[in-house]
Formats: structure tokens, C-alpha cells, sequence
């Protein structure tokens, strides 16, 4: 029986197989030699103190002492607001005495807050001018401790 013929597509393969396997004998060889195309410390990167790197290392005549204690780990703890920030004045623009809910529009945020009749001191009605302190609620903020003013 006579051999196959070769076609170009599989020539060109086998072509690509043979020089893919010389430039990896000949890594080899280059790695046993020493002779590799780039040593430890041409691969070496330093960090400076923006975070930018560079090939250069650190001067160290430029180090600035840091004492342990300065280093916050967490967040500070936040004082309670003072009670007169957290009472806020709107106009009631909307509520339903049946169902027994409706909204707020603060007058210094101009948001709408939701309110419930069991966040009211007094019975609200339309446009009435109340005062009230906001809560976060499952769905956005909630009025509490809501009456109306006497302004």
C-alpha cells in the first residue's frame, strides 16, 4: 500500500507542531544553562507610598514613622444626634382616615415620609403643619411622633 497522500492544511499543521516542539526544547536547554530571557530581578516590583509601581526600590531615608496607636481599625462610634436636629416640620399632603396611613412632605428636605396612624400623637388631617422625627423603615423613611403645630 502506498502512503497517504499529505494535504497543505495538514503539511501546515504539522509544520506548527514541530517548531512549537524546537522553541520549547529550546527553552529547556536555555533554562539548564542559565541563560533565561529574563532574571529574578528584572522581575522584581516595587510599591511606592501612592501604591504606583516602579523598578526603582524605595528610598528609605524617606520612611515616616507610623506609632500603632494612630491606626483606626474600625469606624468611631457616633455621638446621638441632639433631639432638636432629629424633629423635623412638614405639611401633611395626603391621608386616609380609613386606612389609617398618608404622607408628610418635609418642608427643609421637600421628601415625602410615610406615616401611620400609630405613629400619630393627635389626628392629622390635610394640610396641616405637624412636627415629627423620621425613622427608617422596611421600605423608606417613617414618621413617628408626628402632632400638629401650633404655629
Amino acid at each position: 500500500m502506498g502512503r497517504a497522500r499529505e494535504t497543505n492544511s495538514k503539511r501546515e499543521v504539522r509544520i506548527k507542531k514541530e517548531k512549537k516542539r524546537q522553541d520549547k526544547e529550546k527553552k529547556k536547554v536555555e533554562r539548564k544553562d542559565g541563560k533565561s530571557g529574563s532574571s529574578f530581578e528584572d522581575m522584581i516590583a516595587y510599591v511606592d507610598e501612592y501604591g504606583n509601581l516602579s523598578s526603582t526600590p524605595p528610598d528609605l531615608t524617606l520612611r515616616k514613622k507610623i506609632n500603632a496607636e494612630d491606626i483606626e481599625i474600625s469606624i468611631p462610634k457616633s455621638l446621638e444626634p441632639d433631639p432638636s436636629q432629629t424633629i423635623r416640620t412638614g405639611i401633611v399632603t395626603f391621608f386616609n382616615d380609613s386606612k389609617g396611613f398618608g404622607f408628610i412632605k418635609d418642608i427643609s428636605t421637600q421628601e415625602d415620609v410615610f406615616v401611620h396612624v400609630n405613629g400619630l400623637l393627635e389626628p392629622v388631617k390635610e394640610n396641616n403643619k405637624v412636627t415629627f422625627e423620621v425613622v427608617k423603615g422596611l421600605k423608606g423613611p417613617n414618621a413617628i411622633n408626628v402632632k400638629v403645630s401650633r404655629e
